[in-house]
């Protein structure tokens, strides 16, 4: 930061307020130009932020713990914001039981297909068991798939960076590829997103719909527990 005397700039660093700033202004300005290419996946908010800020703590010299004691307000946030995922949940609940069949179907085949392709993959490029179990849980929810990463000796933030990497990708990707598959029931869409791609995922698919986002949602937390129970039989 040239334009900061140096004493100033390790002051701000430390300052917890700084950073809890920090991320709602970019994660704003983010929104805002995903606003502006008319939600274009490519333009998506969350890798933005994370480019912006990991840029940003990278150049500074910032270690994460510091910035940590500043986002620990959004990262709360995460909880409510989940939970509150019920409420279109209630208005649509004849909906979700008319596809209560097919979501069972979608979800058992996603669940397993992705534990067992990174199990493929490890055995293909010999990866070494750690990494193995750390990427196993990718597909589920940042909290859940850490704590299965370590309870079966991952490492937990690795785990976090492949969780990352699986839902901005799936939220990138997600829109064009049901788009070339010809598939319109924004249910389908949205359960594969969720499923796939967790919260990330389904931010996107609220953004595109709200039954997307609803079935995306309902995905997002039946596969954290199913992944939390298969996880550790496969491995």
């Amino acid at each position: 930061m040239p334009a900061l005397p140096s004493s100033l700039w390790v002051y701000l660093s430390a300052t917890p307020l700084f950073w809890l700033t920090a991320t709602l202004v970019v994660w704003l300005l983010a929104n805002a130009a995903a606003r502006r290419a008319n939600g274009h996946p490519l333009v998506n908010p969350v890798l933005i932020s994370v480019v912006v800020i990991g840029t940003g703590l990278t150049l500074g010299g910032v270690a994460y713990p510091a910035y940590f004691e500043g986002a620990q307000f959004i990262h709360f946030l995460l909880g409510p914001a989940t939970v509150a995922l019920a409420v279109p949940l209630v208005r649509q609940i004849k909906l979700v039981a008319a596809n209560l069949l097919p979501m069972l179907a979608a979800l058992a085949a996603g669940s397993v297909t992705a534990v067992l392709s990174v199990l493929a993959l490890g055995a293909l490029f010999g990866f070494p068991e750690a990494l193995t179990v750390s990427m196993a849980p990718k597909s589920s929810t940042a909290g859940v798939a850490m704590a299965i990463s370590k309870g079966l000796g991952g490492d937990p933030g690795l785990t976090a960076v492949f969780v990352i990497l699986t839902g901005i990708t799936g939220a990138v990707i997600v829109t064009g590829l049901m788009n070339r598959m010809r598939i319109t029931d924004y249910a389908a869409r949205g359960f594969a997103a969720g499923l796939a791609s967790h919260g990330i995922g389904t931010a996107r698919a609220f953004q595109v719909d709200p039954v997307a986002g609803l079935f995306a949602g309902i995905a997002m937390a039946l596969n954290a527990l199913v992944t939390a129970l298969i996880v550790p039989l496969f491995l």
